[in-house]
């Protein structure tokens, strides 16, 4: 029998897969379900493809952490092929030979078919038919669908959502179909929608980058010179770019979609990420002219915070992996309310494209005021540098010029005004109360002294360098420091037990 209380995980795709077997660790050790909360506004690599041709959200994050949940023990041959299956990529040199091996797929003549029993086969295939049928409908002398790179378990949840009319219908079938134990680990998409919902980033200096691909991983054409991005501040309403009407090639999108964001097959390259000119102020979500909103969160991500008794921020890309699901409506005050004691960030081993420039990178506490303000931004509140600071046993007071305004200009409410004038203390603590991190060359900086100012506290741990320089969680003891925090067996014997990986506490 399940703890009723479990653990939610705020992460993107591929970095935070790393960790799965640690936090599964973990939630075997507290016997009580797991949620991951998967953002759905990727638009890069072969996601942007399906999202040209048949609107919906970006899958490829959940995808991929559905197929690296597939229990290993006890080992089967099906459940490797099917990992085999669903994680495969089409060819990445030719669309012809794309297309080639997808026909292959559907007819059931493919290798990737060997060790899957007949029943799976014949219902997995079911849905790529139906896919094939669907891109067949959509092809235009102007427009066929793109099969280059295209990864087959995407397919499949597409076909799969265009069957059933619902995106969590279709996580439901691959999770069943990839044997994840039902009620244990939940993997659940921060915004349950049939629609494609995509992001920008304000700059510091005031260039707004559009689209998850441009703020993480710019294109071939760089998204400095790309029409995303937009000098100056938004204003009011005003629409952030102009609408492209002159494209006659039929698709799935809104009409007035920006154009960028509906690119074939956008590639990028994650070896040659260059700098932002200044460090990224926010993210928010854009409505299909590119206006700003604030669409409500999944109500099974509320319902998996309330009734949580520990939030673990993962490694992974801060503004596109982590913030794209806790600046949704109703995220931020779901955090800030939960009777989860623990709010763990495990800080990344490097620094990406993100949380720069190179000139300027983000310090561990950098990382925890990005969260805070996400969730102030979630739950309707502006956030306001602070000026100056005095410290008192309970309150960080924040000074504030005598007519304040806002980022854009504006004069803020009497009760805004109050909002900034007085950060309680526990501010950050409200939604960040642990900070884990390794220590090394390339790590983020980590002033313990600071986090500890704020209520937050420190565990600094061993890691494991890799041949390109990049610092690694050592798994033991990464579950050693979680289960330390959360008051497995009693902190003393658990750190005693990961001394040789763990620093100090």
């Amino acid at each position: 029998m399940l703890n009723g209380k479990g653990i939610v995980v705020f992460s993107g795709g591929s970095a935070a897969n790393s960790l799965v077997d640690v936090f599964e660790a973990v939630r075997e050790n507290k016997d009580c379900p797991l949620s991951y909360i998967i953002p759905i506004s990727d638009n890069g690599g072969s996601s942007s493809e399906l999202i040209r041709v048949f609107g919906g959200p970006g899958i490829g994050d959940v995808r991929s952490r559905l197929v690296r949940l597939i229990p290993i023990n006890p080992p089967s041959p099906e459940k490797s092929a099917i990992s085999t299956l669903f994680n495969h990529r089409l060819s990445s040199s030719s669309s012809t030979d794309a297309a080639a091996e997808w026909q292959l797929i559907v007819s059931g003549t493919s290798d990737l078919w060997h060790d899957i029993s007949s029943a799976k086969r014949e219902l997995i295939r079911s849905f790529f038919n139906l896919l094939n049928l669907e891109i067949l409908k959509r092809s235009r002398p102007l427009s066929t669908f793109d099969f280059t790179s295209a990864s087959v378990g995407n397919l499949f949840l597409t076909g799969a959502r265009l069957f059933s009319g619902s995106f969590e219908s279709a996580i439901y079938l691959l999770s069943s179909i990839c044997g994840i134990p039902d009620g244990e680990v939940r993997v659940i998409p921060s915004i349950n929608s049939n629609f494609s919902h995509h992001i920008a980033a304000g700059l510091e200096n005031g260039d707004v980058i559009v689209g998850q691909n441009n703020i993480s991983h710019p294109a071939a054409v760089t998204a400095l010179e790309m029409p995303t991005v937009v000098q100056g501040p938004p204003q009011g309403n005003r629409p952030r770019h102009s609408v492209d009407h002159t494209d006659d090639v039929e698709d799935a999108n809104i009409p007035g979609t920006l154009p960028t964001l509906r690119q074939r097959n956008i590639k990028f390259s994650k070896e040659e990420d260059e700098d932002l000119p200044t460090r990224i102020d926010r993210i928010w979500y854009i409505n299909p002219y590119g206006q700003e909103m604030l669409p409500p969160a999944n109500p099974r991500v509320m319902s998996a915070i309330k009734h949580s008794q520990a939030v673990i921020y993962s490694i992974g890309s801060l503004y596109t992996s982590i913030v794209p699901s806790i600046v949704l409506k109703g995220v931020g005050e779901a955090l800030r309310s939960t009777a989860a004691r623990h709010k763990i960030l495990i800080l990344n081993g490097s620094l990406d494209r993100e949380v720069g420039p190179s000139t300027s990178p983000f310090s561990a506490f950098d990382f925890v005021e990005a969260i805070a303000r996400a969730c102030e931004q979630s739950r309707g509140h502006a956030w306001r540098p602070v000026l100056q600071t005095s410290h008192s046993d309970d309150t960080l007071s924040t000074s504030v010029a005598t007519s304040p305004v806002s980022r854009q200009g504006g004069l803020l409410s009497p009760g805004m005004q109050t909002h900034f004038a007085s950060h309680p203390r526990s501010i950050y603590r409200r939604y960040v109360t642990h900070v884990i991190h390794l220590t090394g060359e390339g790590t983020p900086y980590v002033d313990r002294e600071h986090l500890a100012s704020v209520g937050i506290d420190c565990l600094k741990l061993y890691g494991r360098k890799s041949p390109k320089g990049i610092m690694f969680y050592d798994p033991q003891a990464l579950i050693g420091a979680i289960e330390a925090i959360l008051g497995k067996k009693g902190d003393a014997m658990v750190l005693s037990r990961s001394r040789r990986n763990t620093l100090d506490a």
